[in-house]
């Protein structure tokens, strides 16, 4: 009885701090999506996708915010722009539901109709028309594992860099926009190529397979992060004055 009664003691102090956290992060009035800035759910409170509840890891599915309620939600469930008022009616990624509520389109119809989101197309046919495409692993926060994958900056959309699993396969699992975020090489052995994006305390380290690859993907993703969408911008830059 005395085992009893501390397991029911726990599961009522689990409670209450669950709880506890849920209001922390006050959800907005369906009224108010898209005219006041949501709160974020930090995202240390979830381990699985709060829409689609898949659960996170560092490649197949990331940790992404919508930018309507807040919630923390994987890329597929994200994969959708909305105009929000408090953002002077900019497009801003934001998940599925809260895009059906913002626009009163069905994301299944946007998904099969006139066009594609590029999370949609195939490695192949974007890899096709890249600025830089290659298989990269890139590491987890301790520096120790990682995941390979394939690493694409498509010509259509240049600020982006897109991470499939495989070459072959037909739809990305991923994507980090690169606008703002700084290149930074990593010192190591002459067997471990590796580079760095960061922006804040975001950081991502990547592992090239040679020398020649690490530079030419930290000359692309700089390209990019400074907002160059075409090799003749960087060569009037470059050109000076």
């Amino acid at each position: 009885q005395d085992a009893i009664d501390r397991k029911e003691k726990r599961s009522e102090t689990f409670k209450t701090a669950v709880h506890g956290l849920e209001t922390d992060t006050p959800a907005l009035k369906t009224e108010e999506l898209g005219r006041r800035a949501p709160q974020w759910v930090r995202d240390n409170l979830v381990t699985m996708c709060m829409r689609c509840k898949g659960p996170f890891n560092a490649i197949t599915r990331r940790r992404h915010h919508c930018r309507a309620c807040g919630y923390v939600v994987c890329a597929r469930c994200s994969d959708y722009k909305a105009e929000l008022q408090y953002d002077g009616n900019r497009p801003n990624r934001v998940c599925q539901e809260c895009y059906t509520f913002l626009t009163g389109h069905t994301a299944l119809e946007d998904r099969e109709g006139k066009h594609k989101g590029i999370l949609e197309k195939g490695a192949a046919e974007v890899s096709s028309r890249s600025l830089l495409c290659s298989s990269l692993q890139l590491l987890d926060k301790n520096g120790k594992g990682g995941t390979r994958g394939w690493f694409v900056i498509p010509q259509d959309d240049p600020l982006v860099l897109y991470i499939y699993a495989a070459p072959q396969d037909v739809r990305a699992h991923t994507s980090i926009p690169l606008l703002g975020y700084q290149v930074r090489d990593v010192a190591q052995s002459e067997s471990r190529h590796l580079f760095q994006l960061a922006q804040s305390r975001q950081v991502f380290t990547f592992v090239a397979d040679t020398e020649e690859l690490k530079r030419r993907w930290m000359r692309a993703m700089a390209r990019s992060a400074a907002g160059i969408t075409h090799p003749e911008e960087e060569e009037e830059e470059d050109a000076g004055p």
